[in-house]
């Protein structure tokens, strides 16, 4: 039967490539090296293929991006899927499983429905655009973001394009940092979804964000739920290329970003 809504596809398109993460979890998988120490796993071209097999049967018009294939049709519509298979690949081809599925629908400049699945934890985040929602056991619950865990997640993972002007890792040195908040690393993009839902203060990477499959739908759930969001500068978000702080709260967001003025990141003026 075909998905009218969007929403139900993007649900449907994390839950494919999640079932494959989960059955191929532990078993024996072959690189795909991507340079730089970078690299994907059998399981990511698998999940991906499922998940853009979905897309391509549910929504033929619509153009696709794969972390794994890149874009694999052009679309007519300016409507565009995101789709990152296996978020923590470093963490799931260890052993590890801290990872996320994320998938996002970008429509005419918009992020209109959005999922992150966590394939181990049996639930998954999603947005319709007007609201954000948990899915656990057949069951869904808002989203609310929550300072109070003051757990700040840092993304270390190169490129660092602000560098040297910021890095991460200074700011986790920086003694009002442990003051006031406790770093996390926990090496995938499930950590904004978890922004949004109250279990993370705050989430800072650098990066270009624009139309990045990584980042994508973890930020749609933040937007929708209330989070504050701002480049590294403290300028609006809107997909840009000077990276991300994503606060459960506009106290959190504001403290943050003194803390990386302090440590060298340049007021907006002054940036090209």
């Amino acid at each position: 039967m075909s998905l009218t809504r969007d929403v139900d596809v993007v649900l449907a398109a994390a839950e494919a490539g999640a079932a494959v993460v989960r059955q191929r979890f532990g078993s024996a998988l072959q690189r795909v090296e991507k340079g730089g120490g970078d690299f994907a796993t059998s399981a990511d071209v698998e999940a991906e293929r499922a998940m853009v097999a979905l897309v391509c049967r549910e929504r033929p018009g619509d153009a696709i991006l794969g972390e794994e294939t890149g874009q694999t049709r052009p679309g007519d519509g300016g409507r565009i899927w995101l789709i990152d298979p296996l978020c923590g690949t470093h963490n799931y081809a260890f052993g590890v499983r801290m990872v996320a599925v994320n998938v996002v629908l970008e429509a005419v400049g918009r992020l209109t429905a959005a999922a992150v699945a966590d394939p181990f934890g049996d639930e998954i985040f999603w947005t319709d655009g007007a609201a954000a929602w948990r899915r656990a056991s057949g069951h869904d619950a808002p989203l609310a973001p929550d300072a109070s865990s003051r757990l700040v997640e840092l993304n270390f993972d190169p490129p660092f394009p602000s560098a040297p002007s910021l890095r991460t890792t200074a700011l986790a040195a920086l003694p009002e940092f442990a003051l006031r908040f406790r770093p996390r690393v926990v090496s995938t993009s499930l950590a904004l979804a978890w922004v949004a839902a109250g279990r993370r203060a705050a989430y800072v990477t650098d990066g270009d964000m624009r139309r990045n499959v990584h980042f994508a739908a973890g930020l749609a759930l933040c937007q929708v739920a209330g989070c504050t969001l701002t480049d590294l500068h403290g300028q609006v978000w809107s997909g840009g290329a000077t990276g991300l702080v994503a606060a459960a709260d506009a106290e959190t967001h504001a403290r943050l970003l003194d803390m990386i003025r302090q440590i060298g990141m340049p007021p907006p003026e002054t940036t090209r």
